[in-house]
C-alpha cells in the first residue's frame, strides 16, 4: 500500500458513486491522503457532500471551473485550510449533448468553444491556481481517452479535446517540472459512467474494448485510482508529461 499521509489532495469533477473520480478518490483515502472536494455548483452541493460522508476528514468546495473568480477564491480557501498541496486531480470533461449526436463534421463553433474550455483550459487555469501551494513539488493528474488519438464513433468533438488536453499535459509538465511538479494524464478504458452515458453506442464500445483488450475485460474505477494513486506518490517522481493507459491494453491492439 503507497501511505500518502500528510499529502493533501484537491479532487475536481467528483459527481457521483459512478464517476471516475470516485475510484481516485476513494483510492487517495485509502493511502492516507487529506482530502479536498471541489463541486461544480449550488445544484451539485447536497451530492458533494453526501459523497464525502464516506470519506472522514474530506471537504468540500464550490467552484466553477469556467470561472476564474471562482478559481481563485476556492485556492484562497485551500491556502488557508491547508496551507500547501501536493496533488491536484482534474476529472472534467463536457461537450453539449447534441455535438456527440451528429457527425463532427457539424461540430458547432459554440460547441466547439465550450468543450475546449472546460475540458482542457480548465487544466491550465488550475494548474496555475495550484502551484503556487505546491512548495514541495507536486503532481497534477487529469483524465483522458483513447478517443484522443483514433476516431471512436460518437465521440467528436471531446475527442478533438482530449487531443488537446494531452497536448496541454505536456506543455504544462515543461513549464512546471523546475517547481518540481510533475503533470501527467491516465487515458481509462470505457467505463459506464453518468457522463459516457451521454456518448451513443457506448454498449458497444464497452462490448469492443472487452473482446478486442489483451485482458479481455472492460476497465474499472479502481484500476483507475489505482494508478493515480501511483503517479501522486513519489514512486512516480521520474514521471511527467505522460499518458498512462489504463485500459486492459486495448490501446496496443491493431484491430
Amino acid at each position: 500500500m503507497i501511505n500518502l499521509a500528510g499529502r493533501v489532495a484537491v479532487v475536481f469533477g467528483l459527481a457521483n458513486k459512478r464517476s471516475i473520480a470516485w475510484g481516485i478518490t476513494q483510492k487517495l483515502h485509502e493511502s492516507g491522503a487529506t482530502l479536498a472536494i471541489g463541486y461544480q455548483n449550488e445544484r451539485m452541493k447536497a451530492e458533494a457532500h453526501d459523497l464525502i460522508s464516506d470519506l472522514p476528514g474530506a471537504f468540500a468546495f464550490q467552484c466553477d471551473v469556467s470561472s476564474d473568480g471562482e478559481i481563485d477564491q476556492t485556492f484562497a480557501q485551500l491556502k488557508e485550510r491547508y496551507g500547501k498541496l501536493d496533488v491536484l486531480v482534474h476529472s472534467i470533461g463536457f461537450a453539449p449533448a447534441e455535438e456527440l449526436k451528429n457527425d463532427f463534421l457539424f461540430t458547432t463553433r459554440e460547441g466547439f468553444r465550450i468543450a475546449h474550455d472546460v475540458s482542457v483550459y480548465s487544466l491550465i487555469a488550475l494548474s496555475r491556481a495550484a502551484a503556487p501551494l505546491m512548495t514541495e513539488g507536486g503532481s497534477i493528474l487529469t483524465l483522458t481517452y483513447f478517443g484522443a488519438e483514433k476516431v471512436v464513433p460518437h465521440y467528436n468533438v471531446m475527442g478533438v479535446a482530449k487531443a488537446a488536453l494531452e497536448a496541454t499535459v505536456r506543455y504544462l509538465a515543461a513549464d512546471l517540472g523546475q517547481q518540481n511538479i510533475r503533470v501527467n494524464a491516465i487515458s481509462a478504458g470505457p467505463i459506464k459512467t453518468l457522463a459516457a452515458r451521454g456518448i451513443g453506442g457506448l454498449s458497444d464500445m464497452l462490448k469492443a474494448h472487452a473482446d478486442r483488450s489483451p485482458l479481455h475485460r472492460n476497465t474499472e474505477q479502481s484500476e483507475v485510482g489505482g494508478a493515480a494513486v501511483f503517479l501522486a506518490s513519489p514512486l512516480a517522481s521520474g514521471i511527467t508529461g505522460e499518458t498512462i493507459y489504463v485500459d486492459s491494453g486495448y490501446n496496443i491492439m491493431g484491430f
